[in-house]
């Protein structure tokens, strides 16, 4: 059986989700499979092609939701797990459909989709997932942004957090695809320490000193809302908490963005803040007015990388937003 597993691309969640789903289906439904991992990347227009749904059985995890009927296998744990109503009404009746529904998945309660995949398999399947604990702890805690602090989370001492880093930054598409049955078969130490990996770490390290500074110097905040456009400059990804270590009283941040593929507007807030959760705004809701999504405390909007001005519209408004709505006021 040849399986082809897609997953959330540059995504430490999603790269684990692909690895703990490879262990899972191969240890609890088919012994002999082989598998294939194909990245997936929030942008404007089409998110799948349905020519590359090749495989035997076709996963989906960490990711919206399709329709195709060569998906097998569906976990997500968003809130915007679904582009269209027709999406949602597709995947409700899938679950009245007793083959259909024991194969895809979706709680938007699960801090990371590797966690809700692991509670599916191990209470469903009989999967064991108690050598998987520290990757499911630390899928927890990067989704999620359980870091004890903002320096926890922008200094990055632990192996997760470094592999984290190489994720999100590389630019070539063979090293998650390489890097992700490495995840399940040894401690994260051990994956950092692989040549094909630890090589990628000093110059990253000295480019994540560089966006450090970089955003330093242009974020601005104001009414508990940051505000920061790096569209000038060449930059892949950057750690998302760096706002919050430079405005730590902040409560809400917009970073626009643009890189090879699309322009992008990031909405999150501060995992530290002291507002009270009650007074938050749903950023999930917010980007999806836009087209985009997340979750209710971090969210994105992708544009094509030739619409830089309805972007920055976008970020404006939600700027606006944001600063006439400080819960800390």
């Amino acid at each position: 059986m040849r399986v082809c597993v897609f997953y959330h691309d540059k995504c430490f969640d999603g790269a684990c989700s692909a690895s703990l789903f490879t262990r899972f289906h191969r240890e609890c439904v088919a012994a002999g499979a082989t598998y294939e991992y194909h990245g997936l990347v929030h942008r404007a227009g089409a998110l799948f092609d349905e020519a590359a749904f090749t495989g035997d059985e076709n996963a989906i995890v960490d990711f919206k939701y399709s329709t195709s009927p060569r998906i097998t296998w569906w976990f997500d744990h968003h809130q915007s797990a679904f582009l269209t109503p027709e999406d949602r009404q597709h995947y409700l009746a899938c679950k009245q459909d007793a083959a259909c529904g024991r194969r895809k998945f979706l709680d938007t309660g699960y801090t990371s989709c590797t966690g809700y995949l692991a509670h599916i398999a191990a209470t469903q399947f009989g999967f064991n997932t108690k050598p998987l604990e520290e990757l499911i702890r630390w899928a927890d805690i990067v989704d999620g942004a359980r870091y004890d602090s903002p320096e926890q989370a922008v200094e990055m001492p632990a192996p997760a957090m470094k592999l984290t880093l190489i994720i999100e930054a590389t630019q070539d598409p063979e090293f998650i695809p390489r890097l992700i049955p490495l995840l399940t078969a040894m401690p994260l130490a051990e994956v950092l320490a692989q040549p094909f990996v630890a090589g990628l770490l000093p110059p990253l390290l000295e480019r994540h000193q560089g966006a450090i500074e970089l955003i330093g110097s242009r974020a601005a905040e104001r009414d508990g809302t940051i505000f920061f456009d790096i569209t000038d400059r060449p930059l892949e990804g950057y750690n998302k908490f760096i706002p919050y270590y430079l405005h730590p009283r902040a409560t809400y941040s917009i970073g626009l963005s643009k890189s090879s593929f699309r322009t992008k507007v990031s909405v999150g807030s501060n995992p530290w803040t002291k507002a009270d959760p009650a007074r938050m705004v749903n950023l999930a809701k917010v980007c999806e007015r836009y087209g985009g999504g997340g979750h209710a405390r971090v969210g994105a909007i992708s544009f094509p990388p030739d619409q830089e001005e309805r972007a920055r519209a976008a970020a404006a408004e939600i700027v606006a937003e944001l600063r006439a709505k400080n819960p800390l006021a």
